[in-house]
């Protein structure tokens, strides 16, 4: 017994003491582990080889959309790939890449189409023979393309069995190209590019279109793998928001084919620009701007003429003298008379050549004549007799109208109009007041002009010219813009009618008659001046160069329909130097007569009450009598009109195309018309 119980008692000491020792190693290794977690600190040499290394990455925001009127992408951020391939990868046998490596290149030529499958081979074969291990595929293409590529054989697998090797970025996209690029505008680096690097609505709204970058820390662990290190810190990106903007992308287009179509055969124009602007808001529906190419002679949007083109405006200013003396009370009435005084002025002892046309109306002549036949010696007149004793209120009418300052716009780059002071430098007495009563000696932009002409459309309330309706994130308004007053009212509305009553002589009867037959009635006013020579000028007169050449710059501003006034528009042209002549009343309003003719086809307002222009019987005349067998001539015909004609004739219609009937042509029994 006594036996068995030291047995028993050996058995339990060593228990105890094997769990002791565990005791004291389990001490040990948890001390020894709170004093590696605590306390202990590598060797610096040995920590920094063994330590996968933490770096820090930019987390690009998302650049916002440039939306138009109705909703539709002027300007968005897509992704975009190039692809590269290892060459080198293994695949079992050689024969067995070769295979695969045939089957993707008929893939390619499929889905890519630059170049042939026995090309892309030939081109892989190579690089496999050469160890290249990038080489180039294809580039710039988009996630659409890219998923198609990423399930052809090779791509399919991992990269180091397939080799795709694939290259991601951001890019800014323009689904419809060049239209209104200048007013879109663009962000450039500033160490690749000359010049301004923020032009546009995407310069002027970089900030809120960028977004804001965040920043990740980022390590490599094994087979090359990357994770987040989010110990030393995390900030997600906010990406941009969009910019809503008023332009109608139809318009948009109708505009820039109707400025080209009158410029682009014409070498001596340089440029023009076409701006059409809603009357109650003051929003831009379109805004072109076209300059001659040095190199190719080709049209395209390099510079805003439109805000940055500062010139004489002629006499589209004579309006302004109008609206002066009819508010100031100086005039009652448009058919008050005049002393015609053979085209002499009063008081500032110069003459006009305008004798011409003012012999005509004998010795006196009519306020309302006068401004249908432009004559710089009635306005002169006006503006001397009126204010010579006081020329600083014709002066300050001027600024009342917004046009001797630049207001706040949607772009940079808006130029502030020249206006001379009384008693200043530049002021030489009545004469000065002469010039500038018919649109000399100041100096103004299209849209300044465009902009008081809207004011006498909205019966004399003037708004501030916009681009942008909005500010939106994720379909959400943030920041509402929209309509703001310029002026609460630079004329009476008695004084709004009389000046729309002259300015709708000037399309009916006047200067401007080749709008009288656009589809509806226009108010408007021509334009023609001369820009000064900054170098071989003619010593005598500044506006004549050495070989006797001229710069024009021919402008027709109004707004339509003149009963209802919905939209005002105004297109000036730019010549080089030279000896041909351009006028307000020739290109530039039959810009305008294809751009309303246009909108007059497309716009909704004239849909539902299309009678109230009385025009469309205009156009059934151009067809003549319809005989059966003959080929009727249908051009300039909306379509519901071309298919009547064409049909009763007894022809078959195929048609393409929006708007008005461009071109036909005739194949067997069937007429086939293109609209635009």
């Amino acid at each position: 017994m006594d036996e068995e119980n030291k047995k028993k008692n050996g058995v339990s000491k060593g228990l105890y003491a094997l769990y002791l020792l565990c005791l004291i190693v389990a001490v040990l290794l948890i001390g020894r582990m709170f004093h590696i977690v605590f306390f202990f600190q590598p060797d610096p040499e040995i920590k920094e080889l063994v330590t996968p290394k933490s770096t820090k990455q930019v987390i690009e925001s998302e650049r916002g959309a440039i939306l138009a009127q109705d909703g539709r992408l002027l300007a968005m951020t897509v992704p975009a790939y190039d692809i590269h391939m290892d060459c080198t990868v293994k695949q079992g046998k050689d024969e067995e890449w070769h295979s695969k490596a045939k089957e993707l290149c008929k893939g390619l030529e499929s889905i890519i189409g630059e170049k042939s499958s026995e090309q892309y081979y030939k081109g892989m074969c190579a690089a496999r023979k050469a160890g290249s291990k990038y080489h180039q595929v294809c580039k710039d293409i988009d996630l659409t393309t890219y998923n198609k590529i990423r399930q052809l054989p090779l791509f399919n697998e991992s990269r180091f069995k397939g080799g795709m090797i694939e290259d991601h970025r951001m890019v800014r996209v323009y689904p419809y190209g060049k239209l209104a690029y200048r007013t879109l505008g663009f962000v450039r680096d500033n160490r690749s590019t000359v010049g301004n690097t923020h032009v546009g609505l995407e310069g002027k709204f970089d900030d809120i279109l960028h977004g804001k970058e965040g920043y990740e820390y980022v390590r490599t662990v094994d087979n090359n793998q990357k994770v987040l290190d989010y110990s030393l810190g995390y900030k997600p990106a906010k990406n941009g928001q969009d910019i809503h903007t008023t332009l109608n992308i139809d318009y948009q287009d109708a505009a820039d084919k109707a400025l080209r179509n009158q410029i682009e055969d014409e070498p001596d124009i340089e440029g023009g620009c076409l701006v059409l602007m809603d009357v109650e808001t003051g929003a831009i529906r379109a805004m072109v701007n076209l300059l001659r190419d040095s190199t190719s002679n080709k049209l395209f949007e390099m510079q805003n003429l439109a805000i940055g083109r500062r010139g004489e405006p002629g006499s589209v200013f004579k309006t302004v003298t109008l609206v002066s003396v009819l508010s100031d009370g100086h005039i009652k009435s448009l058919d008050e008379k005049m002393p015609t005084n053979h085209g002499v002025v009063k008081n500032a002892n110069y003459s006009w050549n305008d004798w011409d046309h003012l012999r005509a109306y004998g010795n006196e002549i009519s306020i309302l004549d006068g401004f249908k036949i432009s004559s710089n010696y009635v306005f002169a007149t006006l503006a001397i007799e009126n204010y010579g004793s006081n020329p600083r209120k014709f002066i300050d009418n001027i600024y009342l109208y917004k046009l001797g300052e630049a207001f706040d716009f949607d772009l940079e780059g808006l130029r502030s109009p020249n206006i001379p002071t009384p008693g200043g430098s530049d002021w030489y007495n009545n004469m000065t007041l002469g010039y500038i009563g018919f649109g000399y000696n100041t100096e103004e932009t299209p849209l300044h002009i465009l902009t008081f002409y809207n004011a006498i459309a909205n019966k004399g309330k003037e708004m501030k010219p916009y681009l942008v309706e909005s500010i939106e994130e994720h379909g959400t308004v943030v920041d509402k813009r929209g309509p703001s007053v310029l002026q609460a009212s630079i004329c009476s509305k008695a004084v709004a009618d009389t000046v729309t009553r002259a300015l709708s002589a000037v399309t009916e009867e006047g200067t401007a008659r080749v709008l009288k037959n656009a589809r509806c009635h226009i108010a408007g006013k021509t334009g023609t001046s001369f820009a000064v020579f900054e170098k071989d000028a003619n010593p005598k007169n500044g506006y004549i160069d050495i070989y006797g050449r001229r710069k024009y710059q021919g402008t027709f501003v109004g707004f339509f329909p003149t009963e209802d006034p919905q939209y005002s528009v105004i297109c000036a042209i730019y010549s080089k130097p030279t000896s041909k002549s351009f006028q307000g009343g020739d290109i530039p309003a039959r810009a305008v007569k294809e751009l309303v003719d246009r909108v007059v086809s497309t716009d909704p307002y004239w849909r539902e009450d299309i009678h109230r222009n009385g025009r469309l019987d205009i156009m059934m005349s151009q067809v003549g009598e319809i005989k059966k067998g003959e080929v009727p001539d249908v051009t300039g015909l909306g379509l519901k009109d071309a298919i009547y004609a064409i049909e009763n004739a007894g022809f078959a219609c195929n048609y393409s195309g929006t708007g008005h009937v461009k071109s036909q042509s005739v194949d067997n029994k069937t007429i086939n018309i293109v609209l635009e």
